[in-house]
C-alpha cells in the first residue's frame, strides 16, 4: 500500500516545469523582516525620546532607576547586576542572537552565498567600518578620548529600514536588499571588533565557553532541529562568556550562527510526509497523532526560520526599545550641551557617522562596481547608493552600546551620546533628501541582464518559459 500523497504532489518523479520570474522580487520572509524592523524603529525612536525627557526632567530618578540591583543566586553561585546591565548584557543578547541568525541564513541560503552578489555590500561595509574609525582617531588620536573609536563604526538597521519606509516607492527593492546585506557585513565586523573592548579574561571560563561553542556546532552537525536545546546551551554559554570577561552578547551571535538553516529533505518528500500525517489525523483525532503532525510540521521548517519568527518581533518591539529607554537618557543642560558641542569626542562621532559612513560605503561599493568584481542588479542608481550610504550613518543602537563599553567616565559617555544623536539625525535627513530628490536622476550602478522590467504589483506573477 502506497503512502497517501497530498493533492498537487506528483505521484511519479519527473522534470518539474520551469518557471520564469520576470522580476527579482522580495521574498515573503524579507518583507516580514523589513516590516518588523520598520515598526521597531518607530518604537525605538519613541523610547529614546522618552528617555531624553525623563533624564532632563528628573535626571536623578532616571539614573537611580536603572542602577537598581537585580541579583540572581543559585546555591553558592550568584550574579549581581544592575537593571541597566541586565538590559545591556542580558536582553541585548537576544538582539545579537537575531543578528546572528540573519547572518547565518544569508551566508548559507541567502544573498551572501554568491561572491559577485555579495562583493558590493562587502566592500561598502569594509569602507563603512574603516573610514569612520579613521576619522574619529584623526580627531582623537590619544588619551581616554581615543577609546571611543568604535562608536561611529556600526549601522542601525532598524532606523535605516524605517527611513526607507518613509521614502517609500522611490527606492527599488534591490536597494533595501543591498542595505540589509551591507548591514549584515557591518554587524559581523562590528561584533568582531567588540571583543577588543574586553579585558581581565578568565582562561577557565574561556575554555568552558569554547567547549559549549563546539557542542552547539556538533548539535547542528548531527541534525538537532529543535529550538530548546540550542537555547539551553545558549544560556549556559552566556553565563560562561560573562564570567570570562568577554561581552556576554557575543554568546547570542554564536548561537545564531550555529542553528541549522537548511530544510530537512526535498520539497516533495516534505509534502508527502506532511500529507500522510495530516490525513492520519483527519481519519482519527488522536492526541498522539496530533503531536506527531505538529512535530512533523515544525521539522519541515528550518530551525533558523522558526527561531527568527519567534524572536525577531521580541527583539524589535521590546528589547531594542527598552535598550533605547535605558541608554538614550542624556542630560542636555546648557553647560553639558555646550561642553559636548565643543568636545573632540562629539566632533569625532559626528564626523564618523555623517562623513565617514557616506565616504566609506560609497567608495567601497564604487570600487567593487568599477572593477567588475560585483554588480547591483535591478534599478539601483548611484543616487540610491549615495542616499543609502548617508543612511548607514544612523548608528544609534550599537553606537550607544559601544559608548557604554568605551567610556567609564560619565562626561565622556554623554559627549559621545550627544554626537550619536546629532550625527544619526543629520545622516537620516541627508539620506532621505538625497533619495527623494536625486535617487532617480543619476545613472544606473550597473547594467546587466538582471535589470528586468519595472516592478509589478503583488501577486502570483509567474509565466511558463518560452
Amino acid at each position: 500500500m502506497t503512502d497517501p500523497i497530498p493533492t498537487g504532489v506528483p505521484s511519479q518523479p519527473g522534470p518539474r516545469p520551469r518557471v520564469v520570474v520576470p522580476y527579482p522580487r522580495l521574498s515573503p520572509g524579507l518583507r516580514r523582516y523589513f516590516a518588523t524592523e520598520g515598526g521597531g524603529a518607530t518604537l525605538l525612536l519613541a523610547a529614546s525620546a522618552a528617555a531624553l525627557i525623563w533624564a532632563n526632567v528628573a535626571s536623578g530618578s532616571y539614573e537611580h532607576f536603572w542602577e537598581t540591583p537585580v541579583n540572581l543566586s543559585v546555591g553558592d553561585w550568584h550574579l549581581d547586576l544592575s537593571l541597566h546591565h541586565w538590559v545591556n548584557d542580558g536582553l541585548m543578547a537576544i538582539f545579537f542572537l537575531v543578528v546572528g541568525v540573519e547572518v547565518n541564513r544569508e551566508l548559507t541560503v541567502g544573498e551572501l552565498r554568491s561572491f559577485r552578489a555579495a562583493s558590493v555590500p562587502l566592500f561598502g561595509a569594509i569602507g563603512g567600518l574603516a573610514v569612520p574609525i579613521g576619522l574619529y582617531l584623526l580627531v582623537n588620536p590619544s588619551g581616554p578620548d581615543a577609546s571611543g573609536w568604535g562608536v561611529p563604526m556600526s549601522t542601525d538597521t532598524a532606523f535605516v529600514i524605517g527611513v526607507l519606509a518613509l521614502v517609500g516607492p522611490r527606492c527599488p527593492d534591490q536597494l533595501r536588499v543591498f542595505l540589509l546585506t551591507l548591514a549584515i557585513f557591518d554587524d559581523i565586523g562590528a561584533i568582531a571588533l567588540l571583543a577588543l573592548y574586553s579585558d581581565d579574561l578568565s582562561v577557565k571560563a574561556l575554555l568552558l565557553a569554547a567547549a559549549l561553542v563546539v557542542l552547539l556546532f556538533v548539535m547542528r552537525w548531527v541534525g538537532v532541529w529543535q529550538i530548546p536545546p540550542y537555547l539551553f546551551v545558549g544560556v549556559a554559554l552566556w553565563v560562561a562568556v560573562l564570567e570570562s570577561g568577554l561581552h556576554p552578547t557575543l554568546a547570542g551571535v554564536v548561537v545564531g550562527l550555529s542553528v541549522p538553516t537548511a530544510r530537512r529533505g526535498h520539497d516533495d518528500e516534505i509534502r508527502r510526509y506532511l500529507g500522510w500525517y495530516g490525513r492520519a489525523l483527519i481519519e482519527e483525532l488522536d492526541s498522539s497523532r496530533a503531536r506527531l503532525a505538529v512535530s512533523a510540521t515544525r521539522s519541515a521548517i528550518p530551525t533558523s526560520d522558526r527561531l527568527l519568527d519567534g524572536l525577531h518581533p521580541l527583539s524589535s518591539y521590546a528589547v531594542v526599545p527598552l535598550f533605547g529607554l535605558a541608554n538614550a537618557g542624556v542630560v542636555l543642560t546648557g553647560g553639558a550641551l555646550s561642553d559636548a558641542l565643543s568636545s573632540p569626542v562629539t566632533l569625532g562621532v559626528v564626523l564618523g557617522l555623517l562623513v565617514g559612513k557616506v565616504v566609506g560605503v560609497t567608495a567601497g561599493a564604487a570600487i567593487a562596481l568599477r572593477t567588475g568584481i560585483g554588480t547591483l542588479p535591478g534599478r539601483v542608481r548611484y543616487g540610491h547608493l549615495v542616499g543609502g550610504a548617508f543612511l548607514c550613518g544612523i548608528g544609534f543602537t550599537i553606537a550607544l552600546f559601544v559608548s557604554e563599553l568605551a567610556f567609564p567616565d560619565e562626561a565622556l559617555r554623554n559627549e559621545a551620546k550627544v554626537g550619536i544623536l546629532i550625527g544619526s539625525l543629520l545622516a537620516a535627513l541627508a539620506g532621505a533628501l538625497v533619495l527623494r530628490y536625486f535617487g532617480e536622476r543619476l545613472p544606473l550602478c550597473s547594467t546587466d541582464e538582471d535589470e528586468g522590467p519595472p516592478p509589478l504589483p503583488d501577486g502570483p506573477w509567474y509565466a511558463p518559459a518560452a
